[in-house]
Order: C-alpha cells, then structure tokens, then sequence
C-alpha cells in the first residue's frame, strides 16, 4: 500500500471518528446529555478530569485528522 493511499485510509476513518464523538461531546455538552437507546458518553463511568469521555475522543481524532492532512500535503 503507498504511503497516500494509506493516509487517505487513516484520513477516513478519522474523520468518521471525529463527526461520531463531536456529536457525542455535542449532546453531552449543550443538550444535557446523551440521552440515545443505543449509545451513551460518560454517563455510566462519569467524567474523566471534569469532562466526558467523548470529548477526549474528539480532539485524539482531530490531532490524527490534521496529521493525516498535514502529511497529505507534504510534497514528496
């Protein structure tokens, strides 16, 4: 696999992880909570240094988004 092909990958997956814990964060955050059937962020262990797990999720995704798109644009 070349080395774009596989950043694209990461990149993907990366940004799917970062819409799905910023809507997580979002709900938890702003809405009061995540009050979903099938998911819940923080609700059951509670919060990790004041904050909800998912919130943590956010921005690990985010740093590997931006690497992954700083990487894409190193001219090589």
């Amino acid at each position: 696999m070349k080395q774009k092909t596989a950043l694209l990958v990461i990149g993907i997956i990366a940004l799917c992880g970062l819409l799905f814990s910023g809507y997580l964060s979002y709900n938890e955050l702003f809405s009061g909570g995540c009050n979903l059937n099938f998911i819940s962020c923080g609700t059951r262990t509670g919060p990790i240094f004041g904050l909800p797990a998912c919130v943590y999720g956010f921005f690990m995704y985010l740093t590997v988004f931006i690497i992954v798109v700083l990487g894409l644009r190193k001219k090589s």
